[in-house]
């Protein structure tokens, strides 16, 4: 059991789960026609976004572990290692909400009159800083989680 608990993958998923389900949920009335989804829509279509930011997040940690030559890189991770994570998962996000956004994607959305804008591409704030901000939180429980530098 110790050892499942100091995997990094493991760890990476399950923080990625717990930290993405509060944000969607806080931004889903961003999202047009959320606000007035019945509970269940909402939960669901949260429910689905939250397991596509854990592969997101899994994706982009397995993207840095390539380039560091090492899946333990996240229990002492460098500037640079941490650029390319949220970088990484910022280019995935902007590529999967553009083309959801133009119904290009496995599903599509739209954004409702609230969600800020980046200007130009038409992409949401809302999603690109989730992808600033969570990967970040996620690399400090998993580093607190498997024993990692402090």
């Amino acid at each position: 059991m110790r050892a499942l608990a100091r995997n990094p993958e493991l760890n990476v998923v399950v923080f990625a789960l717990l930290l993405n389900f509060p944000w969607e949920i806080l931004q889903a009335s961003l999202f047009a026609g959320m606000g007035e989804a019945p509970h269940t829509v909402a939960v669901k279509a949260c429910s689905q976004a939250t397991l596509g930011d854990a592969v997101i997040m899994l994706f982009a940690y397995w993207s840095v572990s390539v380039l560091a030559r090492s899946r333990n890189w996240i229990r002492a991770p460098s500037g640079r290692q941490l650029s390319w994570l949220v970088a990484i998962g910022v280019v995935v996000t902007v590529v999967i909400e553009w083309l959801a956004t133009r119904g290009h994607w496995i599903s599509s959305w739209t954004y409702g009159k609230e969600m800020p804008v980046l200007p130009g591409l038409g992409i949401g704030l809302s999603p690109l800083i989730q992808w600033l901000v969570l990967p970040l939180l996620v690399v400090c429980l998993v580093r607190r989680q498997t024993g990692g530098r402090q």
